[in-house]
Formats: structure tokens, sequence, C-alpha cells
């Protein structure tokens, strides 16, 4: 019995392991999309495939965006759904184009400052009331 919960233990642990290196596409090859489809899907997301290829089931794809950034990414095989993005950016790039939201959105108005008779620009805040 001494041995029961250490053996109980090391195969839930294998178990949960196991369920989450499953990154396999499990689709039928009947409903694949055709590395047309693919390619033009990337060409749609702003990015040249450079190579296309099958790996555990999904279409992988290494290319280049527009920016020139080395980009690799993971899609399933019949939705063409993006799963997984690896960018590989150049120094000095902008990754916002990456960012949910970040484009085209103008920076904010600047404000002008609250008045406080504490401080006055220019000044040495003084503090204490002499």
């Amino acid at each position: 019995m001494k041995h029961a919960f250490p053996l109980a233990v090391v195969i839930a642990l294998a178990s949960a392991g196991a369920a989450l290196a499953d990154d396999d596409c499990r689709r039928p090859m009947a409903e694949w999309q055709s590395r047309e489809a693919v390619t033009a899907q990337v060409a749609q997301m702003g990015i040249t495939a450079d190579r296309i290829q099958i790996d555990d089931g999904c279409y992988e794809i290494r290319g280049r965006d527009g920016a020139g950034n080395q980009v690799e990414l993971t899609l399933d095989p019949a939705s063409l759904a993006l799963l997984d993005l690896d960018i590989r950016f150049r120094p000095g790039a902008d990754p916002s184009q990456y960012l949910p939201g970040a484009r085209g959105q103008a920076a904010p108005a600047p404000q002008a400052p609250v008045d406080n008779p504490l401080i006055t620009p220019g000044t040495v805040p003084q503090v204490g009331g002499n």
C-alpha cells in the first residue's frame, strides 16, 4: 500500500504530460485545403512563404513578413486557422503589427498640465507652510 500513492502520482503526471504534448492536427486528408490555398492565406496575412511543409498533420510555413522579419507559423490543414506564430524580429523592427488593435491607433493627445498651486513650472516645490 505504501507504493500505491507514488505509483498513482507517476501515472497521473505521465498522462498529463502526454496530453500536453499532443500538438498534432487530426483532420482527415479529405478536409485539407490545398497548398495554393495555404499560400493565398499566408499572403493575405502579409507573409511571403519560402517553405511549406507538413509536420504532425499541420501545415508549417516559413517565410518573411513585409518588414523582412523571419516568420514561422502553423496552420490547421482544414480551416487554415493559425495555431502557432513565431517571429524573429530584425533589430529596430516594429512589432505593433502583430499586436491586436495596435494598427491604426493614433498616439494619445498631449494633455495640458493640471493647475496646482503647490507646483509651479520652473521652480522648486515648496514643502511645509513656511
